[in-house]
């Protein structure tokens, strides 16, 4: 059974098969057809695409040319336009230059010949100037020099009242705006430069607890009063003056050495000669101890820096010296105070300035002890301690002994006589007081033409009456600046003196 099954199978396998096979075979063949032909269609359709859009791109292509070209034909329009245009300018610049050329050959011709006229002209003149010369020789019997002679003698006397007017207007003028700004910056420098107008004097008094210690300040036989006078070298005044000893002596630092050790013993009791040694001793060194703190103290209110210690006790041991009763410590400082003012002002250099104002008078704490001025005693011991050659030069020029270098020093001669000339700073003996106003009253009558003089104002100014028939108005200028030349280099005085020249010329006439 099983294998009449198996055999059925077999054979219908064999049967079955080749049938598929050819239905599936003639099944695939006709599929092929039909993809070819859709092929064959597509293939076909493509390529009428593709032709139409080559023609399309064919057509653009030439639109684009063909609008090219025309863009080009007009470009080309514009420059042939544009290249024309610049032949045309150029054509009438060559026109014009040789135009030019032209006129300016005519011009150099012209001009060629205006020289020549010219030269022609130049000659003739020559040769009737000198004719012209000859003939006023001839006429005037003078020679060309004699007549240069006479002529330049009348435009002299000519030109005098005029350089006279000229020199009155520009002083005029000079002195104006000068003093006006002078004015402010003095007066804005003394504002701001207050100081005591004190002067000093040549006593000191010591008071006393009672009137019996005037009879132990004397001692036994006078031993007591003699043994301070001879350690001190100051005169003490034992008086009628109640409660009070007098010391009396032109130097201040002995004085002082005396004042204090005097209350010093007042007030220890016991006075003799000992005791007076003893305190006089410890009186000198608390006057060098003062004298320290004095130069430490100008130093630091003047705002100098830098100084040798040596120079600093030197400025305080000024406290201890007059100059016309004029303390100068307080006078240095103030000088200081006043040059540094006024270079601020000016623009200077105002450490300079202070400097050199405190300096200038260094040689006052040594001329007692020294040979010399006191300016030269000052520049050698500046030169010792190696000071700046500025601060020398305004030190020695400070008094007019040398020209000054600087603005600076001109400003410590400024501040210096500021602050000595005013009221109240110095005292002046009556004998010298006279003496400058006869001295001024000498010069003023020793020029020529001088009718009378008369020193006025204490000495400040000089007014000259001069002889009007001797003394032109032209003169009058030239000899108020020669009294005042004269008076410069002649006398030492303090600030400034006017010289005042004066010229009345009168007609008189009667009517009857």
């Amino acid at each position: 059974m099983v294998i009449a099954i198996v055999v059925t199978f077999l054979i219908s396998s064999a049967v079955f098969i080749p049938v598929g096979i050819t239905i599936r075979k003639r099944t695939a063949e006709s599929k092929i057809k039909g993809a070819e032909s859709e092929a064959s269609r597509i293939i076909e359709n493509a390529k009428k695409e593709a032709e139409n859009v080559k023609k399309e791109e064919l057509l653009k292509a030439k639109e684009e040319i063909l609008q090219i070209r025309n863009d080009l034909d007009e470009e080309i329009k514009e420059r042939r336009g544009e290249v024309q245009l610049q032949e045309k300018r150029n054509i009438q610049k060559e026109e014009n230059l040789e135009r030019r050329a032209e006129s300016f050959e005519r011009r150099e011709k012209d001009l060629e010949k205006t020289m020549q006229d010219a030269e022609k002209k130049r000659k003739n003149l020559d040769e009737l100037y000198t004719r012209q010369m000859q003939e006023l020789q001839r006429i005037s019997g003078l020679s060309t020099d004699e007549a240069k002679e006479i002529l330049l003698e009348k435009l002299d006397s000519k030109l005098t009242d005029e350089k006279a007017t000229l020199i009155k207007e520009a002083e005029k003028q000079i002195k104006e705006s000068a003093n006006k700004k002078a004015r402010e910056i003095l007066g804005y420098t003394i504002q701001k430069c207050a100081a005591d107008h004190t002067s000093e004097t040549t006593v000191s008094v010591v008071s006393l607890p009672n009137d019996d210690m005037k009879g132990r300040i004397i001692g036994r036989e006078g031993r007591n009063i003699k043994t301070l006078e001879t350690l001190t070298g100051i005169d003490l005044i034992i008086d009628d003056t109640p409660e009070a000893v007098i010391l009396s002596g032109f130097d201040p630092l002995r004085r002082e050495v005396a004042r204090i050790a005097l209350e010093k013993l007042i007030e220890d009791g016991r006075i003799h000669p000992a005791k007076i040694e003893e305190m006089v001793e410890k009186a000198k060194e608390e006057v060098e101890e003062i004298i320290k703190e004095e130069g430490e103290r100008a130093v630091l209110e003047t705002g100098v820096h830098g100084l040798n210690p040596d120079l600093v006790k030197l400025i305080g041991k000024l406290k201890y010296r007059t100059s016309y009763g004029q303390n100068v410590l307080n006078h240095s400082i103030e000088v200081s105070n006043l040059a540094r003012i006024m270079a601020e002002e000016l623009g200077l250099d105002p450490k300079i300035a202070r400097r050199a104002g405190l300096l200038h008078d260094i040689g006052k704490a040594l001329d007692h002890d020294m040979e010399g001025t006191h300016v030269e005693i000052g520049v050698d011991v500046l030169k010792k301690y190696k000071e700046n050659d500025l601060i020398i030069n305004a030190v020695q020029a400070h008094h007019g002994d040398v020209e000054p270098k600087t603005v600076e020093a001109v400003l410590v001669q400024a501040a210096d006589a500021i602050s000595a000339s005013r009221p109240g700073a110095r005292r002046e003996t009556l004998e010298a007081y006279i003496k400058r106003l006869e001295k001024l009253e000498e010069i003023a009558d020793s020029f020529e033409g001088v009718d009378k003089s008369y020193a006025v104002q204490a000495g400040r100014e000089i007014r000259l009456v001069v002889k009007p028939e001797k003394i032109s108005d032209s003169q009058m200028i030239v000899m108020a600046r020669d009294v005042a030349k004269r008076v410069e280099d002649e006398m030492e005085y303090p600030g400034q003196i006017k010289v005042n020249v004066i010229r009345e010329t009168r007609a008189i006439e009667y009517a009857k």
